[in-house]
């Protein structure tokens, strides 16, 4: 059985996520900084990044559904 999501729940979503294409340009402007491999405190901050831009992305995947 199927469980649909609550549709407050994916408007709440949307509402706190930043547009992927920022995100993204966050993310590469890590990396254009760093030059070389991440440190362990750039490595949390992409981590980070990715997760932001992964929500993004599925929001914006709901919205255009």
């Amino acid at each position: 059985m199927s469980v649909s999501p609550d549709t407050s729940d994916i408007s709440d979503a949307r509402a706190s996520v930043r547009p992927a294409g920022v995100v993204n340009a966050e993310i590469r402007a890590l990396w254009a900084r760093a030059g070389r491999a991440l440190s362990p405190v750039e490595q949390e901050t992409y981590q980070r990044l990715l997760v932001e831009w992964a929500a993004a992305v599925r929001a914006d995947v709901v919205e255009a559904a």
